[in-house]
């Protein structure tokens, strides 16, 4: 799919009510994680690699590294070099595991082409897996676990959240399918008591589910994909998407929503930046302090 790389400094652009502020969902979130670990004596460490020379992705390991400060969580980076074998890199995360010192793991998004990147995230154990990654963290959602989700996924339930809906019986129709993000999220949101359709590039009218829908996610990494003819008066728009377009005054990112046009029919929306980025590393800091929980419970701390 894509890792987030705008910076948490972004903001909506705009005071319109409608607009769903990340930015104070973030503050939130990252204060309930502080008020945890300043009661928490010798706080063991998060642990974000990097393999290879990867600078979009270093811009996200600096938006974890401020939400770790923020949230009074140690944090330390690690750059693996791009050569790296499969193996080495499995022992390395084997020897994390066993490590009391280290709270969780984080692996960064792309990996060199030799890298098998789904078997990495299977060796991270599951009590240490903050991002949700592991095929046991995300299997746990089907059961109603989702205390240790997929961090964009659940910053886009937390998001819905944010506008006082009651979840029980929303129709939200899920655009995209991803692994990491949209079934993921489709699950939580069925946790919460919504019915969810599932759309992608199969669907044969996607404007036909998105319509009837009270809330919208969209998850596929298609600049304005979503127009507003796709959305009905009133419905709630989460706007995953982070695409790169050439303007006349330069280089600018959007979403996968039309939001200028969205704006004139939404009840809420997700602006980009400033939406869902920020919320997504402030999760990953509360699945940090749920791991902890979870870590003691088990005698491991």
């Amino acid at each position: 799919m894509f890792e987030w790389i705008v910076p948490m400094s972004s903001a909506p652009k705009t005071a319109d009510h409608r607009f769903i502020d990340g930015i104070a969902v973030k503050k939130r979130i990252l204060a309930d994680v502080r008020s945890y670990t300043e009661a928490v004596e010798n706080m063991p460490r998060l642990v974000s690699i990097l393999i290879g020379d990867v600078p979009e992705a270093a811009v996200y390991v600096r938006n974890q590294a401020r939400g770790a400060e923020q949230a009074g969580l140690p944090f330390e980076q690690l750059n693996w070099p791009r050569d790296i074998t499969q193996e080495e890199c499995k022992t390395r995360l084997l020897s994390m595991n066993d490590d009391a010192s280290v709270l969780g793991i984080i692996l960064q998004r792309p990996v060199p082409d030799h890298i098998n990147v789904r078997s990495l995230q299977s060796a991270i154990h599951p009590l240490k897996d903050v991002e949700g990654m592991n095929p046991a963290s995300i299997g746990n959602i089907v059961y109603s676990d989702v205390a240790l989700a997929p961090c964009t996924a659940a910053a886009s339930v937390e998001l819905i959240k944010q506008t006082g809906l009651p979840m029980e019986g929303l129709e939200v129709v899920m655009i995209g399918h991803s692994e990491i993000v949209g079934k993921p999220a489709a699950m939580m949101l069925m946790a919460e008591g919504c019915t969810v359709t599932v759309c992608h590039h199969m669907t044969r009218s996607v404007a036909m589910h998105s319509r009837r829908a009270d809330v919208v996610v969209v998850a596929v990494g298609k600049a304005h994909l979503i127009g507003a003819d796709m959305i009905k008066p009133g419905a709630v728009v989460i706007d995953i998407g982070i695409n790169q377009i050439e303007t006349p005054e330069g280089v600018k990112i959007v979403g996968d929503v039309d939001t200028d046009a969205v704006l004139q029919v939404a009840g809420w929306i997700t602006p980009v930046p400033g939406g869902v980025g920020p919320v997504t590393v402030a999760i990953l800091m509360r699945n940090a302090m749920v791991a902890h929980q979870r870590q003691v419970a088990a005698g491991w701390l």
